[in-house]
């Protein structure tokens, strides 16, 4: 007899539970709590989410510092049945305590086979065997990008081991089948290093490996995130798999049928609803009406506005953001270059500048660090840099594939202050880099500089991996956005400081 099973599945909501732009403040038709109201749970059907939950909007950063009883978001998750939840790599951001909160306000059950918790306190398991109503046995595995290892700060992931994604996933898979799983599942935060239709290669880091388990290991479905893809539905070497968008947009809904030749799947996006019922969540609403006073709280005075332009205009003649950023890294760091990136959505800063305008535009939770580099090594972050753009037939910029396929990632583009260079689109990527000058010399093959940047920058990720060679002289604790705060509130008008944009030939 067949039987069926639907699965709903979120990932990468990165804390956003309410149908509300935070740039904006404005209604918008997303949000988790849209989500699960829409949701029909029944004996068979799994409700699970794929990591990056518990970070990336202003209500999490607010409510991370807040004593509560119960995980605010764990709040929202429960109300939604989940059954199963992984770790994103986000996850981690707040620190052990944190997650920990978070996990242990769960009803939902943690599965991230790469991740052990060497004191055995928290609730994270490899592997489950969840029977259905119509005795459907479902194997269900979880595991994370092992990058975490690489991006994350050594104290937030203190007495946390943290191995090999791929092979967790095939232990587990053996074991979910040996204990008799009539399908089996991976939830796998992370996404594919190749393309899904003609299986090219486009990427050669181990942080995405989907396409690895899809090559060599027999899911029956493996649902993904981390990249922040729309992959409605797709067989992938005899494995079904799936990707909704980041931010609570949309969810998938997943239907499996089990006949005597198999399984097989369908699925399709589902979109949040802009009303929920509210009984239930007065800690949360708390937390939100708190968030919305703390966003608009001003916190500053700028001399003008900083609007953010387009991406190809900000890398050839520079941003006025970035500037401002770069201004601040100097002051708190002390170093003789600042680098800096923008996230892929800005908002930028009104010349009343609030706290919602810091937390739009510097998104992440990241810290400031400063190194020691050689000129060989300046060198060689340009040229990653000077990769983000190519030429079109007409020989004008734009953004290079390398930075859009198969993720977007703006924010691995660099902007540099305390240096000037210039760089050829013309010639081959690696030997764009004609020249750099450091207060107005050409630097020589023995000097050395200081430079900062942030704490994701420091462990080589997005193509930088020369900087995992170079001396730390300092790390900060403090967060970014929190500098950036700080700064606005000693100053009665801070004047944004130019520095000269990258000479770009072509």
């Amino acid at each position: 007899m067949n039987k069926k099973l639907r699965v709903y599945f979120t990932s990468d909501t990165h804390g956003h539970l309410f149908p509300i732009d935070y740039a904006t403040g404005k209604p918008s038709q997303t949000g988790l709590l849209g989500c699960l109201e829409t949701y029909e749970k029944d004996g068979n059907t799994l409700v699970i989410d794929g990591g990056d939950t518990i970070q990336g909007s202003p209500f999490t950063l607010y409510s991370h510092s807040q004593a509560s009883v119960t995980h605010p978001v764990a709040t929202v998750l429960n109300r939604g049945h989940y059954d199963y939840v992984t770790l994103g790599n986000h996850d981690f951001n707040y620190g052990r305590e944190h997650l920990n909160h978070y996990l242990t306000s769960l009803k939902a059950k943690c599965l991230c086979a790469n991740v052990t918790d060497v004191t055995g306190t928290m609730p994270i398991y490899p592997a489950d065997i969840k029977v259905l109503e119509n005795g459907l046995r479902i194997g269900i595995v979880g595991v994370v990008t092992d990058h975490v290892n690489l991006w994350e700060r050594p104290e937030h992931i203190q007495n946390l081991a943290i191995s090999d994604a791929f092979t967790a996933a095939k232990r587990n898979l053996q074991l979910v089948k040996d204990r008799g799983a009539d399908v089996t599942i991976c939830i796998y935060h992370g996404g594919f290093e190749c393309d899904l239709e003609t299986g090219e290669r486009q990427s050669d880091s181990s942080e995405n490996i989907g396409s690895k388990i899809c090559q060599e290991l027999d899911f029956d479905l493996l649902l993904t995130g981390h990249q922040h893809r729309t992959i409605e539905g797709c067989v992938v070497n005899g494995t079904y798999v799936v990707q909704p968008p980041a931010n609570a947009k949309q969810y998938l809904a997943i239907e499996g049928e089990l006949t005597p030749s198999g399984i097989t799947f369908k699925s399709e996006f589902k979109s949040p609803i802009a009303t929920y019922q509210k009984d239930g969540l007065n800690l949360v609403l708390k937390v939100e009406e708190q968030v919305k006073k703390w966003l608009d709280a001003p916190v500053g005075y700028l001399d003008r506005p900083l609007d953010p332009r387009d991406k190809v205009t900000m890398a050839l003649e520079g941003s006025s953001i970035v500037n401002f950023f770069h201004q601040v890294q100097f002051e708190a760091t002390g170093a003789q270059i600042s680098c800096t990136s923008l996230a892929n959505d800005v908002k930028g800063f009104k010349q009343e500048v609030s706290v919602r305008d810091v937390v739009s535009t510097y998104v992440y939770p990241n810290t400031l660090c400063v190194l020691e580099i050689t000129s060989s090594v300046l060198k060689a972050v340009l040229e990653r840099s000077a990769s983000y753009l190519d030429l079109d037939d007409d020989g004008k910029p734009k953004i290079s594939d390398r930075f859009l396929i198969p993720k977007v990632e703006h924010y691995n583009y660099d902007f540099f202050a305390g240096i000037t260079y210039t760089a050829d689109l013309r010639r081959p990527v690696g030997k764009r880099v004609l020249e750099v000058l450091y207060d107005g010399k050409l630097i020589k093959e023995e000097d050395t500089f200081t430079i900062c940047m942030n704490n994701y920058r420091l462990t080589g990720a997005g193509g930088y991996e020369v900087y995992k060679t170079c001396p730390i002289v300092k790390e900060g604790q403090i967060e970014m956005s929190e500098l950036i705060i700080n700064y606005l509130a000693k100053q009665e008008k801070v004047t944004v400081t130019h520095y000269p944009a990258p000479k770009f030939i072509y």
